[in-house]
Order: structure tokens, then C-alpha cells, then sequence
């Protein structure tokens, strides 16, 4: 009996033994299961945090595969502006290890845009890191490279390229360093372009690179051959708005904007406020018609002696020193004839009428640069006889695209855009002139280019109408009688317009070919009549020498024995 109870203890023992080994094992396994729901929890808020907080940030993140900034493409989807990868090179002063005087001085032979003075202060600021170039080029890299110190390095960095270099350089603008638009479409579009939700998408301008180029082949072929202080050069679609074209001289390229003069960063078509000339008489004539100031281009005018307002007396140009018709008044750019036509029409309907062309207001147009009319603080008659042949009111190139639109599609006022628009949501716009007056003034347009000062402007088969515009350039010192700001406002075809062309050189200089003239005819309807010439197909506009718009109502109404 004493063995059995004893086995019978020793059995007790034992599974007490079992009891406790399996408590604690299982209170361990509890443990790791504990500690291993704890670390998945963890890792799935890193996961959830760095979703919610730097997704939109580190743009890597949210995915890879598109770039950190969108395209900007043209109306055919030609690229424009495009992100890539590009090389950095700096240094970590607190880490250099060779002697800073011969580091300097080779760093000042591969990049001599600092000296060697300036690469040593660098190199012992003791700051743990400085860019010594970016956007690099990969030859660059390597030289640098093989000087060998350890505290140099290298990175790729995303950089903005426009393939396309100068082109529409204007309209583009450029980025800083951080990948942020400064200036242009890349400052009006940054929030787009850099949004992770839209940037795989790209941005299409309205331009056509196509007509921007002969735009700006043209204007700058000009610029030279008349040594001109600058140039522009706009192409309007009437019916939409869009913006084809829009070029302006001096020009730079984005690629390097920072090496270029401030000056070739100035938008002359939106930003540079002009005294127009002669280019405002159309406008005053389609006013006075929608006035019933006009009722017949056979209405005469009494242009035969100079127009006194005070002290000063309005006269013409190789005036013809006659009472002229309407159509004359146009086709031989009367200022006394337009003076007198205003003068019996009245300031109230003049200043009204520039008002609804937008010649009180910058102009319609997306980008930032662009600069205020200078407009009268009172319509004196002073004021309403020189502001109806283009003096006293100052205005962008781009006002006198929309506003001449406007005078030959019939009359409705639409802003300029530099996106490209759905044909579907075309802006609706608004009637500034009837469509009888601007059919009529239609062929004004067309008589001028074929018989009065417009004649440069002629594109075989296109059948251009426009207006040349001559202005003495004014100054500190008042208005110059030997400078000119001259404008060639056109459009084509004139039996169904479709484009805008305008063209303006400031302060061009003669040439043996212009005898001695700098007026608009000589100098800015040429440029018009080529860019046609080279675009008109382009934009769909078959030429067609053949045909032309209904002339008979204005044809006898001038003389063109002389043609």
C-alpha cells in the first residue's frame, strides 16, 4: 500500500507539472501573438499615414510611372514643355577631404559660371550640402566625377525641358528649380500640371507650332532687316478665340531663362501698350454705321483742308486735299475724314463702342503679364476726334486681334484663350457690331489691300482684307517724328473670314527696298502677307485665285486707274 501511494504522488506531481509547463507555453504563444499583432498594426498605420500625408507630396509615391509635372502639348498634341530626369552635382563642404584651393580651381574649369574665389567659400562654408550645378550635362558630370573627392554628389533631380526651345517661349514661360511655373502658361497651369490626379494627362495649348514657327520666322526676318527695337506677331482664330500664333521679339528660351536680358521676357502682344494709328478707322466707321452715322459709303467728307482743335490741326498723310467718300476715307487712311466722321457721330457712341471691344481693361487672355490700356480720363472732342484714327487710347496688339475679329465674323466679341477649345463650348460671346456692318466694313478691309495702302498685305489666292496703321512713337519728350510704331491689322478669306493676322514692328528702320519709309505698308503688311502665304493651307484655308468677295458696292467709289 505505501508503493501504491507513493506511484500515486508521484503521478500527481507529474501532471501538475504538465499543467503548469502547458500554462506557460501557452501564455507565451499568447505573448508572440500579442507582439506580432502589435507590429502589423504598426506597420498598417506607417502605411495609412504615408498614404494620407505624402502621397501628394513625394509624387514617386502615389506612382511612379508618371511625371512629376504634366505636359504641356500643342492643338495636335505636339510636346512643348515635358518633365525628365537630369543630373545635379553638389558637395558636403563638412565632409571634404582634399585641399579646397585646388578643388576650386578645377571646379572653376569645368564650370566657369563661378570663379575660383567663390567655389573655395563654398567649399569651406562647413555646411553640410550645396549645389554646385544643376540641370547638368552628363559629360559634365563625368569631369567632375573624375576629380575624384568623396564629398561630391551626384543626383537625378526631374527637370523641365522644352524640347521645342524658343518656340512660343512667351506663352510657355518657364520653372524654377523646384519644378514651380514662374511665368507664362507654366505659372497659369501650375496647380493642374502638378496635381498627381491630372498631371498624367498634359495640358493642350491652342497654338499650332506650325504657324507659330512661320510666325516667329517671319517677325524675327523683319526684326533684323529694319533693326527694330521689337515686334509681334498674333494669329486669331475668329470664330473661337484660340490663339494659333503669338509671338514676340526680342525673345529667349525657356530652357534658359535666367541667361536672357529682362527685356526678352517682355510680352509685347499682351503686355506692350501702343498707340495704334491708322488701324482704329475701321473700327470708327463700323461705330458710325451701327449709329446710322453712315448710311452710304458714297457719303463724302471734307478732307481738303486740316482740322483745327485748338492750337493743334488734324491733317493727312500725302493727303489728297478733296472731299473723299467713306470708302476713299479708308482706302487713303484720312485722319481728317475719320475725325470728321467721329466728330458727327459723337463721343458717347465712340467711347461706348470701345468699351464692349475690351479697350478699357487688360486684355482677355489667361496668362498673368499683360498690362492695362492707358485710357482717357475725359472724352474731350480733342480726345474723340484723335482717338478715332488711333491716338489718345493705348491698347495691346492682342486688344486689336479680338476687337478685329470681332469686325469681320459678324460682329460678336469673344475673349482670346491660349487653350484649345471644344468645338461644342465655344464661348457665346457678345454683339458689339451688326453683321450687315461687319460685312460691309468687310469690304473696306478687302478694297484697302487691293487698292489703298494695304497692298503688301496680298496673299495670292487668299483673299486678305486689312488696315495698315503708321503712329509716331511718343516718348518723355512727346511724339516722335522720326520713329514709328507701324501695325498691319488683317484677316483672311474676307467672303468667310477665319483668322486674325496682326503684325506690328516698334521703331523699325528703313531699307533701300523701302525708300526710305518705315510705315506699316512697307514694313508690316509684308510679314502679314507671308505668314499667310505659309500658313493659310496649314489652317485649312484652300487658296483660290479665282474667286473673291463681292466688290461691287465699293469698287466704283475709288479710283483705280492707277493700279
Amino acid at each position: 500500500m505505501t508503493v501504491i501511494a507513493a506511484n500515486a504522488r508521484k503521478l500527481q506531481v507529474e501532471e501538475q507539472r504538465k499543467e503548469q509547463t502547458l500554462a506557460i507555453t501557452y501564455q507565451r504563444l499568447m505573448l508572440v501573438m500579442l507582439v506580432f499583432a502589435g507590429v502589423i498594426a504598426l506597420i498598417a498605420l506607417r502605411l495609412v499615414y504615408l498614404q494620407i500625408f505624402t502621397d501628394r507630396v513625394q509624387v514617386s509615391v502615389g506612382n511612379p510611372l508618371l511625371p512629376p509635372r504634366g505636359d504641356i502639348v500643342d492643338r495636335n498634341g505636339v510636346p512643348l514643355a515635358r518633365t525628365i530626369d537630369a543630373w545635379s552635382i553638389g558637395v558636403h563642404p563638412n565632409k571634404l577631404l582634399g585641399d579646397p584651393d585646388e578643388l576650386a580651381t578645377k571646379l572653376a574649369e569645368l564650370m566657369p559660371e563661378k570663379s575660383a574665389a567663390e567655389y573655395k567659400a563654398l567649399l569651406t562654408s562647413g555646411k553640410t550640402f550645396v549645389y554646385l550645378s544643376r540641370r547638368a550635362m552628363p559629360e559634365l558630370v563625368s569631369a567632375v566625377n573624375a576629380l575624384g573627392e568623396p564629398a561630391i554628389a551626384f543626383d537625378r533631380e526631374p527637370e523641365r525641358l522644352y524640347p521645342q526651345t524658343a518656340l512660343a517661349a512667351h506663352i510657355l514661360g518657364w520653372t524654377d528649380f523646384e519644378g514651380q511655373g514662374v511665368t507664362g502658361m507654366e505659372k497659369v497651369l501650375n496647380d493642374r500640371l502638378g496635381n498627381p490626379d491630372t498631371r498624367g494627362q498634359g495640358v493642350a495649348l491652342s497654338i499650332d507650332s506650325r504657324v507659330q514657327a512661320a510666325v516667329e520666322s517671319e517677325l524675327g526676318a523683319a526684326m533684323a532687316k529694319h533693326s527694330a527695337e521689337g515686334g509681334t506677331g498674333i494669329v486669331l482664330d475668329v470664330q473661337t478665340g484660340e490663339i494659333l500664333a503669338m509671338a514676340s521679339f526680342p525673345t529667349f528660351n525657356p530652357n534658359a531663362a535666367g541667361k536672357y536680358a529682362p527685356n526678352s521676357q517682355y510680352n509685347r502682344a499682351t503686355m506692350g501698350v501702343y498707340e495704334l494709328g491708322s488701324t482704329f478707322k475701321p473700327l470708327t466707321v463700323a461705330t458710325a454705321i451701327d449709329a446710322g452715322t453712315v448710311t452710304s459709303f458714297a457719303k463724302r467728307y471734307d478732307a481738303g483742308t486740316p482740322l483745327a482743335i485748338g492750337r493743334f490741326r488734324i491733317s493727312d498723310y500725302k493727303g489728297k486735299n478733296r472731299p473723299l467718300n467713306v470708302a476713299e476715307v479708308i482706302a487713303y487712311s484720312s485722319n481728317i475724314g475719320t475725325a470728321r466722321i467721329a466728330d458727327e457721330m459723337g463721343a458717347e457712341r465712340l467711347q461706348a463702342s470701345f468699351r464692349k471691344l475690351g479697350f478699357d481693361s487688360a486684355p482677355h487672355i489667361e496668362l498673368a503679364e499683360k498690362a492695362k490700356p492707358l485710357w482717357p480720363r475725359e472724352w474731350s472732342r480733342a480726345t474723340l476726334l484723335t482717338s478715332s484714327f488711333g491716338h489718345g487710347v493705348a491698347i495691346t496688339p492682342l486688344h486689336l486681334a479680338t476687337a478685329y475679329a470681332a469686325l469681320v465674323n459678324g460682329g460678336i466679341w469673344r475673349p482670346s484663350t491660349l487653350l484649345k477649345v471644344d468645338p461644342s463650348r465655344v464661348p457665346e460671346g457678345r454683339r458689339v457690331f451688326e453683321a450687315e456692318t461687319s460685312r460691309r466694313v468687310r469690304q473696306l478691309l478687302r478694297l484697302n489691300v487691293l487698292h489703298g495702302g494695304g497692298k503688301r498685305g496680298e496673299a495670292a489666292g487668299y483673299r486678305v482684307g486689312g488696315k495698315t496703321g503708321t503712329a509716331e512713337k511718343s516718348g518723355s519728350g512727346g511724339y516722335s517724328k522720326k520713329v514709328n510704331v507701324s501695325t498691319f491689322a488683317a484677316a483672311f478669306p474676307m467672303d468667310n473670314p477665319r483668322y486674325v493676322v496682326i503684325a506690328m514692328l516698334d521703331a523699325p528702320k528703313a531699307t533701300a527696298d523701302t525708300f526710305g519709309y518705315t510705315t506699316a505698308g512697307w514694313v508690316s503688311a509684308p510679314i502679314v502677307s507671308k505668314v499667310i502665304a505659309r500658313t493659310g493651307s496649314l489652317l485649312g484655308v484652300i487658296p483660290d485665285e479665282r474667286r473673291d468677295m463681292e466688290l461691287s458696292e465699293v469698287l466704283p467709289l475709288v479710283d483705280t486707274s492707277g493700279d
